[in-house]
């Protein structure tokens, strides 16, 4: 009975027993551990806070200013003129002096075809005849008048050029976005797998004088026990002091890719120093593009790389700055309809004046050599749209070149790790069975060392052509479509 009483007992305890063994604990719910920080992350980060980018954003605000200057040229101005003449009549002198006038006030506007016009109402002061368009008590006249050019000038000048121009300032603004946008991606990739290599060769480091310090402990009781020589536990503790040297350069290298890559992080108007808890692993090797992706890749950026877009640009810009230059060879014919506004004319009456006016330059000197600046720079274009085509092709070449010969960097790599590996395993056991020394152990142990820093620097020039890639094929030229959200890989 006292038998059953005591494991009764034991029974109604055990509920109340926790994971760890004592009465009344709970156990703690493990953390998960960090999301790893990823290339499109650190891209999304970039195209929200980067300072470079949103400076490159007032591209558009210039762009909108250009466009309200140039369209400030058509505008209608409102003119109000007050015009007075003191005269003595010389068809009647009894009347003695007199001063008459008058105010005008009308709307002036130009068009973009070249034609300018005015529009308003004429009130006349003192005794003043109006001849024409008159209302009212005689006293008030409806003026209209206008101007047109109808060789130099019509539907191609400065002002409209100008306006052409500005209509170009939007795109162009785009591509200088574009433009800044492809070279941050570029240079925070490149520098992403810096970091990402620096935290994996500092990791290598790290494991390398666990393993040095565990063997010096091991070869120091060895020693005391009389199984070996003395000189190997020097030997080994050599070894420890060496690989805590690599490794605090290995830390120092890890520490200055932290402080390039938190440039490309900002927050609140600062760089942000990248977590070392959120390194990610090295993704796996995708498939290579084939020969029809590249070529679909090349026409693409052909069209989407923003040098290419801005040589388009330019042309358009200067074919508006030829078309200005032929046009200023013809002579100027104008015509012209006005009130007439010399106080003067007071004494004949306050009508209209009407006149053609013809200039026909001798020399052309100006008017030739404008069109000789438009048509050299049009044909630098060409050939710079050439050149930029051909580059396009080629750096698409050189990065899948690059992504190739990386890829067999690592396979390579891979293969040699894994024979050191076996050569390394062997020593040791060489060693433990007392066939080898420390100095053997510890060169084979550098050069597994060696493999595996190897094997990370190629993984590395792996993901940077990749990203290199990407830029010559203009993929990251155009803005992001949605919100980039960080996952597990």
């Amino acid at each position: 009975m006292r038998v059953l009483s005591f494991i009764l007992g034991w029974l109604l305890l055990l509920p109340a027993v926790g994971y760890s063994g004592q009465v009344g604990e709970v156990p703690a719910a493990e953390s998960l551990p960090p999301i790893p920080f990823s290339l499109d992350e650190l891209h999304a980060r970039i195209d929200r806070t980067h300072p470079l980018l949103k400076g490159a954003g007032a591209e558009k605000t210039i762009a909108r200013g250009k466009m309200l200057k140039a369209l400030g040229a058509f505008e209608p101005t409102l003119v109000n003129d007050t015009e007075l003449e003191r005269f003595i009549s010389s068809t009647d002198p009894s009347k003695g002096t007199q001063t008459v006038g008058y105010n005008d006030t009308l709307v002036e506007a130009l068009h973009p075809s070249g034609f300018k016009g005015s529009a308003g109402f004429r009130q006349a002061i003192g005794d003043a005849r109006i001849p024409d368009l008159s209302f009212g008590n005689g006293n008030q006249q409806v003026i209209l008048g206008g101007y047109l050019p109808l060789l130099r000038g019509l539907m191609i000048n400065p002002e409209r050029a100008e306006l052409q121009r500005s209509e170009l300032a939007n795109p162009l603004a785009d591509i200088k976005i574009a433009q800044t946008r492809q070279g941050l991606f570029l240079a925070a990739a490149h520098q992403f797998w810096e970091w990402v290599s620096a935290a994996k060769l500092f990791d290598v480091q790290k494991r390398a004088v666990a393993v040095a310090e565990a063997r010096y402990k091991q070869v120091e009781e060895r020693a005391k026990a009389g199984v070996i020589a003395p000189i190997d536990v020097t030997e080994a503790g050599q070894e420890v002091h060496r690989r805590r040297e690599v490794a605090i350069a290995a830390r120092r290298l890890l520490e200055q890719e932290q402080f390039k890559l938190s440039m490309f992080l900002w927050d609140n108007g600062s760089p942000t120093i990248p977590p070392i808890d959120r390194v990610p692993e090295f993704p796996p090797a995708g498939r290579l593009p084939t020969p029809e992706d590249i070529m679909a890749h090349k026409l693409a950026a052909m069209e989407e790389r923003p040098e290419v877009k801005e040589l388009d640009v330019e042309a358009k810009i200067n074919n508006i700055d030829l078309a200005l230059a032929k046009n200023n060879l013809l002579p100027s014919l104008d015509l012209e309809a006005a009130p007439a506004r010399s106080p003067e004319k007071f004494v004949l009456g306050l009508g209209y004046r009407f006149g053609v006016e013809l200039r026909i330059p001798l020399m052309q000197r100006r008017g030739r050599g404008e069109v000789l600046q438009a048509q050299g720079q049009a044909e630098r274009l060409v050939m710079a749209q050439q050149y930029r085509e051909n580059q396009v092709l080629v750096d698409v070449d050189n990065a899948f070149s690059a992504i190739e010969r990386a890829r067999e960097r690592i396979e390579e790599a891979v293969q040699a790790l894994r024979l050191v590996e076996i050569v390394e395993e062997g020593e040791r056991y060489r060693f433990s069975v007392g066939a080898s020394s420390v100095l053997f152990v510890n060169m084979r142990e550098r050069n597994t060392i060696d493999s595996e820093n190897q094997v990370i620097r190629a993984k590395a020039e792996y993901y940077k052509a990749l990203a290199q890639y990407q830029w010559a094929i203009g993929a990251w030229a155009k803005g992001p479509n949605e919100i980039m959200r960080a996952s597990y890989r």
